[in-house]
């Protein structure tokens, strides 16, 4: 069986995870390490021993697939060129800047594997939670992480709660139908703390908060549903799951998660993908979906932080002193 010839465009931080599972796949030949900057493309070259190119046009003819590891704002313009050469493409999340440009993407895609990097469905933890879940009713999500430099060229909802997101919408099966929301900007120009509730037809509810200046990681989903409560923990890959017996008595429910590396997990599915030919488990309708309520937070956010200034503004703070 042939190897699927592969690349990364973005051999930054998050392109070098990429590189390094690519190039150590058994299922996948790893041929360019791909970035605009020809210091950053030698050396992952050198390191992942593969081809250095600062140019993604000249992935035509020499790969199979590719995946783009580079800022939102150049989804799709790289993405759009490697389909119409006929390279797959798996990208990181969010798919596009906009649902606009991810409803072209999708457009273009047709006859190509599109996947997108909500690398949280790939979770051993969400995997086993997936297989528990009945009707859920209510979730309560936080997903906190220390302050980077990385990806502040998007708000933290498109940067972290956007995992979250395409997770509820995945069990729930539907979108919200109200929206609640606000945010603060702290140490970037974007918003780094946010706080979300969404409620669902049928009386379906989900609180969200999100930060990327919190003093810890925290990254943990729980979903309560008819007579269970189950809680997964991202990071530790843990699941907890409790019931009640008709007889009223709590009982821990049976749960297998067998760890492993998401992103692993994810590029081994791209690639089978490529392969078979078969449906992405995240494709361009399942992320431009989680984009489109990311929208609507955002735009929520944007009112709430309108009616705070107003506040201020009015307020004997903002007031000179006699």
């Amino acid at each position: 069986m042939s190897k699927i010839r592969i690349a990364v465009v973005g051999a930054g931080a998050f392109g070098k995870n990429h590189l390094r599972i690519l190039a150590a796949s058994d299922a996948a030949e790893l041929v360019a390490a791909v970035d605009a900057d020809a210091g950053t493309a030698g050396q992952a070259a050198a390191q992942f021993q593969c081809k250095a190119l600062t140019d993604y046009r000249e992935l035509a003819g020499l790969a199979d697939a590719a995946v783009i590891a580079t800022p939102t704002s150049t989804h799709e313009e790289i993405a759009t060129f490697l389909m119409d050469a006929g390279i797959d493409v798996m990208i990181e999340k969010p798919i596009a800047p906009s649902v606009d440009a991810a409803e072209r993407l999708s457009a273009k895609s047709a006859g190509r594997i599109l996947q997108v990097g909500h690398l949280e469905r790939f979770n051993p933890a969400v995997r086993a939670l997936e297989k528990l879940t009945t009707l859920p009713l209510f979730f309560e999500v936080h997903r906190l992480s220390l302050f980077s430099p990385r990806s502040l060229d998007v708000d933290v909802v498109l940067d972290l709660m956007i995992h979250d997101l395409e997770i509820i919408l995945a069990l729930t099966g539907t979108e919200p139908e109200e929206v609640r929301a606000s945010g603060i900007s702290i140490l970037s120009k974007k918003v780094d703390i946010a706080n979300v509730r969404l409620a669902f037809p049928g009386g379906v509810v989900a609180n969200l908060t999100a930060s990327r200046v919190s003093t810890e990681r925290v990254r943990k989903l729980r979903l309560f549903q008819p007579s269970q409560y189950i809680s997964i923990d991202y990071g530790k890959q843990e699941l907890l799951a409790i019931g009640v017996t008709p007889q009223q008595q709590i009982q821990f429910l049976p749960s297998q998660v067998i760890k492993d590396e998401p992103l692993k997990l994810e590029l081994e599915h791209f690639i089978e993908c490529v392969r078979t030919r078969n449906r992405p488990l995240v494709g361009a309708p399942e992320a431009t979906r989680a984009l489109r309520v990311a929208e609507a937070i955002l735009a929520k956010i944007e009112e709430h932080a309108a009616v705070v200034e107003r506040t201020i503004a009015t307020s004997s703070l903002a007031r000179p002193s006699n």
